[in-house]
C-alpha cells in the first residue's frame, strides 16, 4: 500500500478548500446578480437570462466564469443603466464579504472588482 506524503495530503486538502471557496464565490455572484435582476420583475429577469443565453451564449451558471462577457452583454442590453446593475451587484457582494475583503478605491470597474474578490478569496484559504 502506497503511503501518502504529508505534502500530497496538504496539497489535496488545499485543492479541496480552494474548490469549496470557488463554489461559494460562484454561488454568491450568481445569487447577487439574480437578486438585482429580480428587482426588474420576474418576467423581465427571465427575459434577461434568456437574452444572455440565446444572444450571447452565456448561461446563468457561466456568469462567474465569464464576467467580462456578462458585463458586455448587460452594457449592450441596458446601456448606461448597466452601471447601476453592476454597482448594485458589487454592493451586494461587498456586504456579503465585507469581513473578508475590502476593495481598493481604484476598483471602479465591475470586472476588476469581481476578479479581485475571487483572487483574494482563493489566496486567503
Amino acid at each position: 500500500m502506497k503511503q501518502l506524503s504529508r505534502t500530497g495530503t496538504t496539497s489535496r486538502l488545499q485543492l479541496a478548500i480552494n474548490n469549496r471557496t470557488k463554489n461559494i464565490f460562484e454561488t454568491e455572484v450568481i445569487e447577487a446578480i439574480d437578486d438585482i435582476l429580480s428587482t426588474l420583475g420576474t418576467s423581465n429577469k427571465h427575459a434577461v437570462y434568456s437574452l444572455l443565453e440565446n444572444h450571447y451564449g452565456l448561461s446563468k451558471n457561466e456568469i462567474p466564469h465569464k464576467i467580462e462577457a456578462f458585463a458586455y452583454a448587460i452594457e449592450q442590453t441596458f446601456g448606461l443603466a448597466a452601471q447601476l446593475i453592476e454597482i448594485k451587484v458589487m454592493k451586494k457582494l461587498h456586504t456579503k464579504f465585507k469581513n473578508v475583503y475590502t476593495p481598493i478605491k481604484a476598483e471602479a470597474n465591475f470586472c476588476e472588482f469581481i476578479f479581485n474578490l475571487q483572487t483574494h478569496l482563493l489566496t486567503q484559504v
